[in-house]
This record gives structure tokens, C-alpha cells and sequence, in this order.
């Protein structure tokens, strides 16, 4: 198996389309946003994963995420989670985690996610100062 992308966002729905095809419709995609009021603050962003299973695979598979202060595998954890999940060989699934976040800076984290202990992918999120009117 293998994640063919990850990103934040803020909503999406499946759908049905003609012939059993499926749809994913996507909002919001983003790898920042504005600290909802001043540090210290909590934000809890939802990293959307997109997963394919080979025809010749299992079916099984275990989706894990650490959020770490950087983009190295050594650097702190912040948050992690990991969830078992199954999908039809050949087919697609999506898994949706929401990380819950302290800050105490403004500044970038780095959502590490992969499935089945496979190489990490980095994906960046930056939490930037509040819009002020």
C-alpha cells in the first residue's frame, strides 16, 4: 500500500457517481493558517491522506502519523496516531486525522505519515499570527 498524497483541509464529502464510481469532493486544502486568537493557543488541523492497495496486497494496514516540531524523524514528537484500517485490493480509501496541537510560538510543524511502517511524508503546516483588523 501507499499514500498517493496528504494534505490539510478543511472539509470534504464522498459522493457516488454514474457507473459506481466514486468522487471525493476536497475544500480547503492548505499548509498554513491563521492562529484562530494569540499564542498560546490550540489548533487542531485535519490531515487528509489519499491511500491505494495494490491487487496483490492484503488489505490491511495500519496508518500512523506523529506530528514532530520538524522534518527530521529525530526531532520532538508533539502528537501521534495510529489506525488499523482495511480497503479492497485494487481500490482507494482515505483516512482523516485531526491533530490537536498546543503552540506556544507562531511557527511550522510537520505532520510525518505513513502506513505500514513504510518511509515518512512529510507534510508541513505553518501556524501564522492572527488577522487583526
Amino acid at each position: 500500500m501507499q499514500v498517493l498524497s496528504a494534505f490539510f483541509i478543511d472539509t470534504f464529502a464522498p459522493r457516488s457517481a454514474e457507473g459506481g464510481a466514486t468522487r471525493i469532493d476536497i475544500t480547503g486544502i492548505h499548509f498554513s493558517l491563521a492562529a484562530p486568537a494569540a499564542v498560546p493557543v490550540k489548533v487542531e488541523p485535519h490531515l487528509f491522506a489519499l491511500i491505494h492497495c495494490r491487487p496483490d496486497e492484503s488489505g490491511s494496514g495500519v496508518f500512523e502519523v506523529v506530528f514532530r516540531e520538524g522534518f527530521d524523524e529525530e526531532s520532538t514528537e508533539l502528537a501521534r496516531n495510529v489506525s488499523p484500517f482495511t480497503v479492497e485490493p485494487g481500490k482507494l480509501t482515505y483516512r482523516l486525522v485531526r491533530g490537536e496541537l498546543e503552540f506556544s510560538e507562531y511557527r511550522q510543524i510537520v505532520a510525518h505519515c505513513r502506513v505500514n511502517r513504510d518511509a515518512w511524508i512529510p507534510v508541513p503546516f505553518t501556524l501564522l499570527p492572527p488577522v487583526t483588523a
